[in-house]
């Protein structure tokens, strides 16, 4: 009789070297994966659970975290595209700008606000190409997706203004001060402006200026501004031209100074920040070269205009 390694008794039908020291043994005996001698290679339900988990991994995984990942995902091809966008309208690559705009706004999602600042910058981008009719598109898209804000029809009613709809123009600036209310210094300013671009109601246009300017305590470049052209138009040169002086010598402080503050930014955002400052200066020197020119200052009112043509004065582009 032989014995095991472990001292149980060898059956004669078994190998009569099975079960001995150091020799080969019948993987028979013992359940798979306890023989050290058998293959180790993965069995067949060993492969499925491998790929279960892969599944796991691949699919389940990614689904869970998705939601949290695209908001964020999203915010930086957002603010990405906002970043170019300012580089190009900087460099006055106004069609590449509108592209950029609209590329961040094809990832807005749930957000009204931002969906209503992005239409109504690439309402502005628009008017400087000349889209008069897209800017009133782009407005008007931001209208309703922002019903209570009066921004998008102030876009809207310059842009009106450049298409040649006064009527559109007015309604706009009439609803922004329904919104905002007939106190608030912004949307008189703006109304009396438009009322002003298409010459009506100016006697109404002067009282809505002199209003919002003592609101701001009257100093306000831009409101004297407006004042200075609604006086020109009425006859009031030299009112006019001294409004006009004190609006773009406080222009000309602003700029400055942001060149101070920024000047050695990137070039680019340098030159995005100051474009609006130096079309608001093109359309001063063109309100007091005319004015200049009504009260009989002709060298005055030459060296305004050419100034004016220099910055970018274009009332078919939106700078009026």
């Amino acid at each position: 009789m032989q014995y095991d390694q472990l001292g149980f008794p060898i059956p004669k039908e078994f190998d009569s070297q099975a079960g001995r020291a150091g020799g080969p043994r019948s993987s028979a005996r013992l359940p798979a994966g306890f023989d050290p001698d058998e293959d180790r290679s993965p069995a067949p339900g060993r492969w499925r659970r491998y790929f279960l988990l892969a599944v796991l991994l691949l699919g389940v995984v990614p689904v869970l975290l998705l939601p949290k990942l695209l908001p964020l995902v999203r915010g930086q091809i957002i603010e990405a595209a906002v970043r170019q966008a300012m580089i190009d309208e900087g460099r006055a690559d106004v069609d590449a700008a509108v592209g950029q705009v609209g590329w961040a706004l094809s990832w807005v999602d749930g957000d009204p606000a931002l969906q209503e600042s992005l239409l109504c910058w690439r309402s502005t981008l628009r008017l400087q190409e000349g889209d008069a009719r897209g800017a009133i598109a782009d407005a008007s898209a931001a209208a309703v997706v922002a019903p209570r804000s009066a921004r998008p029809l102030r876009t809207r009613a310059l842009a009106h203004v450049v298409a040649g709809d006064a009527d559109g123009a007015l309604a706009d600036a009439e609803a922004a001060v329904a919104i905002e209310g007939d106190r608030n210094p912004e949307a008189l300013n703006h109304r009396a402006y438009v009322r002003a671009l298409v010459g009506r109601e100016l006697d109404q246009a002067l009282a809505d200026i002199d209003r919002a300017l003592e609101a701001v305590g009257g100093e306000s470049p831009e409101f004297l501004d407006t004042r200075g052209f609604i006086l020109h138009q009425l006859g009031r040169q030299h009112e006019a031209i001294d409004d006009l002086n004190r609006a773009i010598a406080g222009v000309q402080r602003t700029r400055r100074q942001i060149v101070g503050e920024i000047g050695g930014a990137d070039p680019a955002f340098v030159a995005w920040r100051l474009r609006p400052v130096d079309h608001a200066l093109a359309v001063m020197h063109q309100h007091r070269g005319l004015a200049c020119r009504a009260a009989g200052l002709a060298a005055q009112a030459e060296q305004d205009l050419e100034i004016a043509a220099r910055k970018g004065f274009a009332p078919e582009r939106g700078v009026l």
